[in-house]
């Protein structure tokens, strides 16, 4: 019965990889959000060349520079949602399959991108998928036609919900900060009495 069960708990140890699936999955759709994020930004380029056209007219350029602006927002809108897969999937590997360990050997590796438990991975998916919340927002409140005083209610206090996320997502970094800080402080005070 013990064969069985090393065996059982072997075949379900080697069940994580099942995991490379949605790792290799995250990553080419992170690879095609920036190529497409890239494609946008080469046609935004091309477009905004004829802003300097001395024929055009006032209308036409005022046009144009929205048109750019609202692309802008588009593309780094792409960038962080293609930034959000990279994360995601980098993610996953190093909780069920191993550490990277290129990222925990190097200096000039990104923090964001070496995760140590579930809790890391979801904190650092949160707070791109917050800054995209407001990348939207910001696209959204740029094309909005605020034709009665309720509109312009509803966009403050979309505003303002942002704001409120955007301080609790901060209290809670220095909150767990502090507490880190406080504990690593303790040994230090015991030795210097």
């Amino acid at each position: 019965m013990k064969w069985f069960e090393k065996l059982f708990e072997g075949a379900l140890w080697n069940s994580r990889f099942m995991i490379l699936t949605a790792v290799i999955g995250s990553l080419l759709s992170g690879v095609a959000i920036f190529y497409m994020a890239t494609v946008d930004v080469m046609n935004l380029f091309a477009h905004a060349l004829h802003y300097a056209d001395s024929g055009m007219t006032e209308e036409v350029r005022k046009a144009l520079h929205d048109s750019t602006v609202s692309h802008i927002v588009e593309v780094v809108d792409g960038y962080l949602l293609a930034t959000v897969m990279l994360i995601f999937s980098l993610g996953l590997y190093e909780l069920f399959i191993s550490d990277i360990d290129q990222a925990h050997g190097s200096k000039s590796s990104s923090k964001i991108l070496v995760i140590n438990n579930l809790d890391d991975l979801k904190s650092r998916l949160a707070k791109v998928i917050l800054m995209i919340l407001i990348v939207t927002l910001f696209e959204e409140a740029l094309n909005m036609h605020l034709s009665t005083p309720l509109d312009l209610v509803y966009l403050g206090a979309s505003i303002a919900l942002i704001a409120l996320a955007l301080y609790f997502t901060h209290a809670s970094e220095h909150g767990s900060g502090n507490d880190t800080a406080h504990a690593e402080d303790a040994p230090e005070e015991k030795h210097g009495h």
